[in-house]
């Protein structure tokens, strides 16, 4: 019988994301993309877990949807 292979559950990141770097947002109460509109680019790179590579993917959809962190 082939061994069943779980989805993964989906984010509200964007893919690219790593897991360490959603548990760090939703540890600092980030949930939704929508919400880091609220919050400083250098507060999240204080976040344990986050990098810069989930920085700049973070931004770029930020910026597609014509929003940024905020100043």
């Amino acid at each position: 019988m082939p061994k069943k292979t779980a989805t993964p559950a989906p984010t509200p990141f964007p893919p690219g994301v790593a897991k360490p770097a959603v548990r760090a947002l939703a540890a600092a109460g980030y949930s939704t993309l929508d919400q880091l509109t609220k919050a400083r680019e250098s507060e999240l790179a204080t976040l344990h877990g986050m990098g810069p590579k989930a920085l700049a993917i973070l931004k770029a959809a930020l910026q597609q949807e014509g929003k940024s962190f905020r100043p």
